[in-house]
């Protein structure tokens, strides 16, 4: 069964192509419409010209009933070689003329049949009385006739049409109508061929750098489609896709590669430490409870470091459903746990409306990351350290920052503040990972915004975020007391 399973599934090229049945399905419509509108075009005209002649012998007939009623006509009057009856000699219509016995006075070309009840006809004292014949062949052709009494016995006239041209004309019609059918239906299939060779260009383009991908797994391919329509607008589509996918796979490995590298300090510290505990019982006491302490530290910054690592994996991929969240109420939030850890003294300043569209949790975290943060570096501090919340700083951004009065950031690790694992040299004896203002990047950038962090006046740092969706624009730079840009959002 799975092996039918994969014949079954295995794409034919033969039939599954989308040009091949865009330009048969196209001759396939195209014939169908032709065919009709050849067919009921052939149909009327063949109606029209049918009518239009049995008009004109109808006509015709009529005129010689007329004149013979009202005048009394002998067949020497009908003779072709009189003069003043061109009216019963019309083009492609044969006049006879017979006696008063039924006999042929005046034969007409081709001479047509005389029959009893022409003859009859003929010797009729009833001026006008008419008989007429059907599908009458005379030398090969078909005629239809009219034999008109001239009244007293005196003799009759015969007109007669020749259907033979009509339908012989008819026959030209109908050959020429199908030829021009099967010539719409070739330029069609010729048509739909190339236009679906035209469509499908781009979508075989896709499907090409789609099994590219799915071959080499290599996901720095460019997508070389243009146009607006709806393909056009799938390839950038499917572009966009891929560099999202390509930058995805990047942040992966570059985060790997980065954990990997800050791992390996404090693991080789524990191994060192580890090899210690084999003489624990020669180390004098002191030594033994700095050993522990240093393992209970070196476990507490792994620990640390690695549930740092999770959050940041986890905010890339992040499921939380957006919904209306109030910046002020999570900054309340935020103070209110950090008071109990630290015992320190933290303001909330709220202003304009503050509420925007985003992940709680995720907030949550920025925000408390600014906080520990600040914490960490002003540690002695005896100010208290402000959340300042306020919106909407431009076109709906909602601006988030912490504010300290610690050592202050120098200007050389502004822009790089907020790279994961990074330390600026006065920080490294300080505990952490270096990753608590990466995630922060990482929680402004997935709500529309951007980090940001200057020097305070009066020394300490400011470092905050925004959220909203003109946020990508930039921040423009704010200035330390010495006057200099001391940090922008656009950088970071």
């Amino acid at each position: 069964m799975g092996r039918l399973g994969r014949l079954l599934d295995r794409p034919r090229p033969g039939l599954s192509s989308l040009r091949t049945t865009f330009a048969v399905l196209f001759a396939v419509v195209t014939a169908a419409v032709t065919v009709l509108v050849g067919i009921l075009s052939y149909n009327s005209a063949a109606r029209l010209v049918r009518v239009d002649e049995q008009s004109v012998f109808t006509q015709v007939v009529q005129d010689v009933q007329d004149e013979v009623r009202r005048y009394d006509r002998t067949p020497a009057d009908f003779s072709s070689s009189r003069p003043g009856h061109e009216v019963v000699r019309p083009s492609r219509t044969d006049v006879q003329v017979l006696g008063d016995n039924g006999q042929i006075v005046d034969h007409g070309s081709p001479q047509l049949p005389v029959t009893a009840r022409d003859r009859a006809t003929a010797a009729s004292p009833k001026a006008g009385r008419t008989v007429e014949y059907q599908d009458v062949v005379v030398a090969d052709d078909v005629y239809r006739i009219a034999t008109v009494a001239l009244g007293d016995g005196r003799g009759a006239v015969q007109v007669a049409q020749e259907f033979s041209d009509t339908e012989d004309l008819l026959r030209e019609l109908q050959q020429r109508t199908l030829v021009l059918m099967g010539v719409v239906v070739i330029a069609a299939g010729l048509c739909g061929w190339w236009l679906a060779r035209r469509i499908t260009r781009r979508l075989r383009i896709l499907t090409a750098a789609a099994e590219d991908v799915a071959r080499t797994r290599q996901l720095g391919v460019q997508v070389p489609v243009t146009g607006y329509d709806e393909v056009g607008r799938l390839g950038r589509a499917f572009d966009r896709m891929l560099g999202r996918l390509a930058q995805s796979e990047e942040d992966q490995r570059r985060l790997v590669q980065d954990a990997g590298h800050e791992l390996r300090t404090p693991l080789t510290s524990l191994r060192t430490n580890i090899s210690l505990l084999r003489r624990i019982d020669e180390l004098p006491s002191a030594t033994r409870e700095e050993l522990v302490a240093d393992l209970t530290q070196e476990a507490r910054e792994l620990t640390d470091l690695v549930n740092e690592l999770v959050d940041l994996a986890a905010g890339q991929s992040d499921t939380e459903p957006p919904q209306r969240v109030d910046l002020a109420d999570i900054a309340e939030d935020v103070a209110g746990l950090a008071r109990r850890r630290t015992g320190r003294d933290i303001v909330v300043r709220a202003s304009g409306d503050t509420t925007t569209d985003g992940r709680p949790a995720m907030l949550q975290r920025a925000v408390s990351n600014l906080v520990e943060n600040a914490a960490k570096f002003d540690r002695d501090g005896r100010q208290p350290i402000e959340i300042a919340v306020t919106g909407p700083a431009r076109r709906g951004t909602v601006r988030v920052e912490v504010l300290d009065r610690g050592p202050g950031i120098a200007a050389g690790d502004l822009i790089r503040v907020f790279d994961r694992f990074y330390r600026a040299a006065d920080a490294r004896s300080l505990p952490g990972s270096g990753l608590g203002l990466s995630i922060v990047r990482e929680v402004a950038m997935a709500h529309g915004g951007a980090p940001f962090a200057f020097r305070r006046e009066g020394g300490g740092a400011v470092i905050g975020f925004t959220v909203g969706a003109d946020s990508y624009r930039g921040e423009r730079g704010h200035h330390d007391g010495s006057g200099t840009t001391a940090g922008t959002r656009g950088g970071i």
